[in-house]
């Protein structure tokens, strides 16, 4: 029974940190992010100020959340890969997997990441999560490689493959954009290993 309503808890208090999450998007693709603050947010949802940092540190985590669960998810989808592989086809597999779990057309997803892209502190909170996912995949990534200099090489692969990662998410943002990220991905990946 413990379990249980802790799991109903669980439940209930990512229903509201969804709720708080989609209004504050709206406000910051309406007003700008800089523009509004935590208690405009917590108004808007019907918390106080003080609830609203229970569920989010600090105003981008609101946009961006806890990268580290999406972070598990590619490296686990890159762990499945077949061994012989080459690393970056096991790399863009992974972050297809990834991209798989939407269907590539969310317009709230696409104002999500035009918000993203829109403050200097949004691109540096998602340069966190990309050392942060960085740490999860490049132990897997240089098990996988030979040679000399192995984690630097290592460290250069998945970091270009973060890059190719955002830079189809923010070119698929674009209103005017019809390909889903899947394809955008494929042609920066295929951009930096031809081929592979």
């Amino acid at each position: 029974m413990v379990a249980r309503a802790g799991g109903l808890r669980e439940i209930a208090r990512e229903a509201v940190r969804a709720r708080i999450s989609d209004v504050a998007i709206d406000m910051f693709a309406e007003h700008g992010f800089d523009e509004v603050t935590v208690e405009q947010i917590a108004v808007a949802v019907g918390i106080s100020a003080r609830s609203f940092h229970r569920y989010f540190p600090a105003k981008e985590d609101a946009v961006l959340g806890d990268p580290r669960p999406w972070g598990e998810y590619v490296r686990g989808a890159f762990a499945s890969r077949p061994a012989g592989e080459p690393v970056w086809a096991s790399l863009r597999a992974a972050f297809e997997a990834l991209l798989s779990l939407s269907d590539g057309h969310d317009e709230r997803e696409k104002r999500m990441m035009r918000v993203l892209t829109s403050t200097a502190s949004l691109r540096a909170r998602n340069l966190e999560k990309h050392l942060v996912w960085g740490h999860m995949l490049t132990p897997l990534v240089a098990e996988r490689l030979t040679g000399n200099d192995i984690t630097l090489r290592a460290q250069a692969v998945v970091q270009s493959s973060l890059a190719c990662f955002d830079i189809a998410l923010t070119t698929w943002a674009d209103p005017g954009e019809t390909r889903s990220p899947a394809e955008l991905l494929a042609i920066c990946f295929a951009e930096l290993h031809p081929g592979g």
